[in-house]
């Protein structure tokens, strides 16, 4: 939070412009949809595991949900098959991961490269353009407030409660902490696992729906390094990348800051191929300063 701050106080002292109304809007809605896969990611992470499918994952349920609105079907079905969709690949992949043992980054790497070459595959590389306007839902505006921000707060605040007090939720924390201890205590965690990975699914599919309406059109191939984003969100927003500790609050304010230094890099007239370097140091310091507090505790 101190971060974000700083940033834009000592962007907008150098440029005024960029505390603009617009450019508020475009930085706090144009990574609202990898705010909302963050939260899943999240789980994820704190269950000791990692997701480096989500990116693919993203990108064909967005082309799932642009297929079926130019198909002619109705909206709410044009919205609601992606976030099914993506349910049920990803209860797969933690029935794999719970069941069958298999390492979750193992396994999303196979399902990265099914998802991939089934994408092109099937749309051949086209765009998928003609979207009715009532399918795109990220364009549409309450009080003038893009609705992207609606969902990333509202699933925000919604999952980072049920977490804190719904036993299921807890239970993600005690299983990333020391699952043979949560299982001495009645929680099984094969089970949390598969339902974890749903819920994964679930947030996945409906930021895709979120990815997939912004534009007019939706593009043929995979967002490049989508998933490190989502993944990066949820490590610097104070999660525990072996698992145990974070919330998904941190990582919503970590998907607002990638958006305000990338901003932050226009109007400052610098690369925006600066940002990855950014990035990537951010990550080390992060997993740094967990592993060093770790080692306090211990």
């Amino acid at each position: 939070m101190l971060s974000l701050l700083v940033i834009v106080v000592v962007v907008s002292l150098i440029n005024p412009n960029y505390l603009g109304p617009a450019n508020i809007n475009n930085m706090v809605a144009g990574n609202a949809y990898i705010a909302v896969a963050a939260i899943g990611m999240t789980m994820i992470i704190l269950l000791g595991h990692i997701d480096v499918a989500i990116g693919a994952l993203i990108g064909v349920l967005a082309s799932i949900a642009g297929t079926l609105a130019v198909s002619g079907y109705p909206v709410w079905v044009c919205w609601l098959v992606p976030v099914l969709v993506g349910v049920f690949i990803e209860a797969v992949v933690g029935v794999l991961v719970a069941y069958a043992r298999i390492p979750a980054i193992v396994v999303t790497l196979g399902v990265v490269s099914i998802l991939k070459g089934g994408l092109i595959t099937v749309t051949q590389g086209v765009w998928i353009s003609n979207l009715p306007p009532e399918f795109l839902i990220a364009q549409f505006r309450l009080f003038g407030i893009p609705s992207p921000v609606y969902f990333m707060i509202l699933l925000t605040i919604a999952a980072g409660v049920w977490m804190r007090y719904a036993p299921f939720g807890r239970a993600i924390y005690a299983v990333g902490g020391n699952v043979e201890a949560a299982r001495t205590v009645g929680i099984r965690p094969e089970r949390l696992t598969v339902g974890v990975f749903a819920l994964h699914g679930m947030f996945a599919g409906i930021a895709a729906v979120l990815f997939g309406t912004q534009l007019q059109v939706i593009q043929s191939t995979v967002p490049n390094n989508l998933e490190l984003t989502i993944i990066t969100a949820s490590v610097i927003g104070g999660v525990s990348i072996i698992g145990g500790r974070g919330t998904v609050y941190g990582s919503t304010l970590a998907a607002i800051f990638f958006s305000a230094v990338s901003s932050a890099l226009v109007f400052l007239n610098i690369s925006a191929y600066w940002l990855r370097a950014v990035l990537g140091v951010l990550i080390l310091a992060t997993v740094l300063a967990d592993a060093m507090r770790r080692r306090q505790i211990h």
